[in-house]
């Protein structure tokens, strides 16, 4: 009975502690920040956007595909679209269809950089309600191929630009913009942009790229907008199983052929997940979101180190975003075998895209698939790939100056770092930088989102303007 009593005590004490700890887990004082009034003409950015997006700059693995002159014409164009800027900053072209201005501030120790990519991906045009290349208004939206994905980011920091050089503003350092035309192909025109900074020696104090958004319900218990800004993007890598087999008629096969071999190295990949890693930018997430959350969730993250493997098995079974800020994450998307239905394949193989976490490389990563697979008979290659970036500093004016920017945009959101599961350009940076940050300078929602690289692309004209209003706000702090 005594025991009983001991168990007991010791059960009221636990529960009393992780209460007390929930309680006490309350939102940071967020820094003071006035919202300045931003004053421009909001149909000017409309009007340039639209043409921008009128230029088809469809970029292809298939280089014989792409077509150079609508490349060209978006060039070319550039000059009439934002002549204040033309005539204040440097402007190079690089290799790659990169281009790179510079804006010369009263001091060259701390520039930063703004980027975007002017090249968009293919579309099918028959699964559109309006044309995808015309840049069609209507009921305050636009609509268009690359809107979201990343023009209206490109016109943003021009449009920003044209406007302060108009009033006569010269920033504090230097600020360069930095745009590729090659991103959706993993392109070297940013890559080319960072070999120049680093031939001239230059050192960064900031550099922004397309990423989070302003966004609701991405995270449990938090009812309110949350602002993130990535501060490292996961790797990736496409891998690919194979078979090889005699081939032969389907009438008579083996107990196991090569579709069912590779179909069992499937399942256990899925059935057994890569383990969870809570790097710093899902760490900090949760200690800046947990914290708005509602009390169950805060009891989880309060007592994060008792309560980890409750989201490590709640991520596990759910998949989605909370489990891929949590771990590696393996997607089988492709499969081949037989020509014909009644033949068994000499050789067959799916191909899985992963996508890694900043504790995995590629080589653990392929190390890890071999393991669990444990079949001498598949052999695992491979294909394009990449390692996650570096991890960027939360404690400096970097940081401050790009969340102050979102806040001051976006009153009432929660800024918080997390980590972008996609890749972007400025992952090239991190060779020179630990201040690089991704944000895509917008409020999107989950429908708005889901049409970046699908069909049906299109912004509300008020974003627009909000990503002008972002960095004219992020410029004057520069």
């Amino acid at each position: 009975m005594i025991a009983l009593y001991i168990l007991l005590g010791v059960l009221a004490v636990f529960l009393a502690v992780i209460f007390i700890r929930a309680a006490m887990f309350k939102p940071k004082k967020a820094p003071v920040t006035e919202a300045e009034p931003v004053d421009f003409d909001r149909e000017v950015p409309i009007d340039t956007l639209q043409k921008l997006v009128q230029c088809k700059t469809v970029s292809y693995y298939e280089s014989e595909k792409e077509d150079d002159a609508e490349f060209e014409m978006l060039i070319d164009l550039l000059p009439q679209l934002y002549p204040e800027v033309f005539k204040i900053c440097s402007f190079e072209r690089l290799p790659d269809r990169a281009l790179l201005f510079r804006w010369q501030g009263k001091s060259e120790k701390s520039p930063s950089v703004m980027m975007a990519h002017y090249d968009v991906v293919p579309v099918e045009e028959e699964n559109w309600e309006k044309p995808p290349f015309e840049g069609i208004i209507e009921g305050g939206i636009m609509w268009g191929r690359g809107t979201l994905d990343t023009k209206a980011t490109f016109n943003g920091v021009l449009s920003a630009a044209n406007h302060l050089i108009s009033q006569g503003f010269v920033p504090e350092n230097d600020i360069y913009f930095a745009f590729s035309g090659g991103e959706e192909i993993n392109g070297k025109g940013a890559a080319n942009i960072v070999d120049y900074f680093e031939k001239q020696g230059i050192e960064l104090g900031l550099v922004v790229d397309e990423g989070g958004a302003v966004v609701e319900n991405v995270f449990p218990g938090v009812k309110v907008p949350c602002g993130l800004i990535g501060i490292a993007e996961k790797g990736m890598m496409n891998v690919t199983l194979s078979v090889e087999s005699g081939g032969g008629h389907a009438s008579a096969p083996k107990p196991h052929t090569p579709i069912g071999v590779l179909s069992k190295a499937c399942c256990d990949l899925e059935n057994n997940p890569f383990p969870m890693h809570v790097t710093k930018p899902a760490a900090e997430m949760f200690d800046t979101l947990g914290r708005h959350s509602s009390l169950l969730y805060k009891v989880i993250f309060a007592n994060f180190g008792i309560f980890k493997w409750v989201l490590d098995i709640l991520s596990r079974k759910s998949g989605g975003e909370m489990n891929a800020l949590l771990r590696t994450t393996v997607a089988f998307t492709q499969a081949k075998g037989s020509q014909a239905p009644n033949v068994i394949p000499p050789v067959a193989s799916m191909t899985a895209n992963l996508r890694l976490n900043p504790e995995d490389t590629v080589e653990s990563a392929k190390a890890r698939i071999e393991k669990v697979i444990n079949n001498e008979k598949i052999t695992v290659t491979v294909g394009s790939n990449m390692n996650p970036s570096r991890v960027s500093r939360t404690d400096c004016d970097g940081w401050k100056k790009v969340s102050a920017a979102v806040a001051s945009t976006w009153p009432g959101c929660i800024v918080s770092p997390y980590l972008m599961v996609q890749c972007s350009d400025c992952r090239h940076y991190g060779r020179i930088s630990d201040r690089v940050y991704r944000f895509s300078a917008m409020d999107m929602t989950a429908e708005e989102r889901k049409t970046i690289h699908g069909n049906n692309e299109k912004i509300r004209l008020e974003s627009i303007n909000k990503a002008v209003e972002f960095y004219i706000r992020l410029m004057k702090s520069c």
